[in-house]
């Protein structure tokens, strides 16, 4: 049986002072409806970025019990399918973005989706759906869906896709797994904070793995396994990052610490 949350159940911080939106055993399949980034209240070009509020930025749809999972366990989330909606959206802002200083006035694009291609202007583009958000409630205060940390959270990585395996930290029981923020495409970053916005759904299977906790989220795609940290600067996540994936090595290989550092240099 599957289970689907819609996107009516939208949250916008992880918490665990959420309850549940439904819970379900370990090895089910979950379909997550979810809003765009800006809570689909934007649809035109005559529409402003900030119209929407802040408080509306980055719904993400759920919490998520799966039970069994407890404190000090891993989730696993296995994404099988992304749909998307018909159109999406980018925003150009001042004071926003990589070109914070150099953008003048507000733009709003609305870009159409079919056929699995997306066209901007005179370039079509092969989709490649990823989510944007997924994570876990944290055990502390809340962390608002925009911010990424060791629960999740803004994740914005090209890899969670069709085909790859989340794997979340739990630190309440049940995990309250949410997501949202898709984008039908998005490059290896958001030059203008956004790539193409989109609402859709997720399909994902979710198990849970006892006794073993992640640091922070850790994607596996393809043939490869990607380790990501977040922190205020890129030394410090840059530094987390190396420390979490020779972690992960030593827990997966029984390698010592000098070991692991050395097959991770090759």
């Amino acid at each position: 049986m599957t289970v689907r949350i819609p996107a009516s159940c939208a949250i916008y911080a992880f918490s665990s002072l959420h309850p549940p939106a439904a819970a379900v055993l370990p090895g089910a399949r979950v379909v997550f409806e979810t809003r765009d980034c800006f809570s689909d209240r934007i649809q035109s070009e005559d529409d402003s970025f900030f119209m929407v509020g802040w408080e509306n930025i980055n719904p993400a749809t759920g919490p998520l019990a799966v039970e069994g999972a407890e404190p000090g366990d891993t989730l696993v989330v296995a994404v099988e399918k992304i749909a998307v909606g018909p159109q999406g959206t980018m925003i150009a802002v001042p004071g926003f973005g990589a070109l914070a200083h150099l953008i003048s006035r507000e733009e709003t694009r609305i870009i159409p989706i079919a056929g699995g291609k997306a066209r901007f202007g005179p370039v079509e583009l092969t989709m490649e759906p990823m989510v944007g958000v997924m994570g876990t409630q944290p055990g502390h205060e809340p962390v608002p869906c925009g911010t990424p940390g060791p629960h999740g959270g803004n994740l914005d990585t090209r890899f969670i896709r069709e085909g790859a395996t989340v794997y979340l930290p739990v630190y309440v029981s049940g995990g309250g797994l949410a997501m949202g923020d898709l984008h039908a495409l998005m490059g290896d970053g958001e030059v203008v904070v956004c790539g193409l916005e989109v609402p859709g759904e997720v399909t994902v299977t979710v198990d849970v793995i006892k006794g073993r906790q992640e640091a922070g989220p850790v994607v596996s795609y393809g043939d490869a396994w990607y380790v990501l940290a977040s922190a205020p600067t890129l030394d410090q996540a840059s530094q987390q990052a190396v420390e979490q994936a020779v972690s992960f090595v030593m827990a997966r290989t029984g390698l010592s610490l000098n070991h692991a550092a050395m097959l991770l240099s090759l």
